[in-house]
């Protein structure tokens, strides 16, 4: 497995779930994890904070910074930026982890919980790719990765959760568009999403209910998955929106069953987007 010591990595909305996982996981490997996110404080029903997932890391020997950031304000993103510079000098990968979700039609959705989800889903892509990409060239290129699906036009992603769908979508066709836009820096652009759902907070109260969980697999498929995109050399993978368990049968992997968050557990429940067998 490669090494990532002396590299450094942002993940946006690292202080719990699949960010938290993805950090505890390439901070395994050696890397440098900047945990950006808004929780800086304990929240009454969400467990974990920037500051947790950093004592974690740091636990390990590796490093960590914490960085409250929210990634809908233009500021704040840039202040991360300048940083991780400031900190590191160096950037080698950007997760756009940070997501959120309101599985509702479009007569349902109230007008700001769209915004919400467009802000958070999509411009901050923009947002963090605009920022973070001086940094990421200086230090000879790297990998953006975007938690986003597959484009799948089947209407009924679109009749049931229109505005969470676009939103969604619009980051994979980001992804698209900057692994062209980005492909003469050496900067390789994909998307990751799960072929299951994931036991995290946002299927909990968003997607389903904690019931869900007995047919979900843990964040750590995700952050497996995650590792070994950002393990691969730029010029082989790019511009692809990649599903977690496809992805690892690519490069060789053929047991999942760890990943059951119920221990023994042989059908799972696939996640939106995602045709069901």
């Amino acid at each position: 497995m490669l090494n990532l010591e002396g590299k450094v990595y942002v993940i946006t909305g690292a202080s719990r779930g699949i960010g938290r996982a993805m950090a505890m996981k390439l901070a395994s490997h050696g890397a440098a994890v900047v945990v950006a996110a808004k929780s800086d404080k304990p929240h009454p029903k969400l467990p974990g904070t920037i500051h947790s997932v950093c004592d974690e890391i740091l636990a390990t020997g590796q490093r960590a910074l914490p960085l409250q950031l929210d990634v809908r304000q233009e500021a704040s993103v840039q202040q991360m930026a300048e940083r991780v510079e400031a900190e590191f000098g160096r950037l080698d990968g950007l997760i756009n982890n940070a997501g959120a979700i309101r599985l509702t039609n479009v007569e349902c959705t109230p007008v700001r919980k769209y915004d919400l989800m467009f802000q958070v889903n999509n411009r901050a892509v923009l947002l963090c790719a605009q920022a973070l990409l001086p940094l990421m060239r200086r230090s000879g290129g790297g990998h953006i990765l975007n938690l986003s699906p597959p484009i799948n036009l089947d209407p009924k992603w679109f009749k049931d959760y229109g505005p969470y769908t676009t939103t969604k979508y619009g980051m994979s066709m980001l992804t698209l568009g900057m692994a062209e836009e980005f492909r003469g820096d050496n900067i390789a652009v994909n998307s990751l999403w799960p072929k299951t759902t994931i036991a995290t907070d946002a299927v909990k109260y968003e997607a389903g209910g904690e019931q869900l969980f007995a047919v979900s697999r843990t964040p750590q498929i995700m952050a497996d998955a995650a590792y070994t995109i950002l393990s691969q050399p730029t010029t082989q993978l790019s511009g692809e929106l990649l599903v977690d368990e496809d992805l690892l049968r690519r490069f060789g992997q053929t047991q999942f069953d760890h990943y059951a968050y119920q221990p023994g557990t042989t059908e799972f429940f696939t996640d939106l987007f995602l045709d069901r067998p």
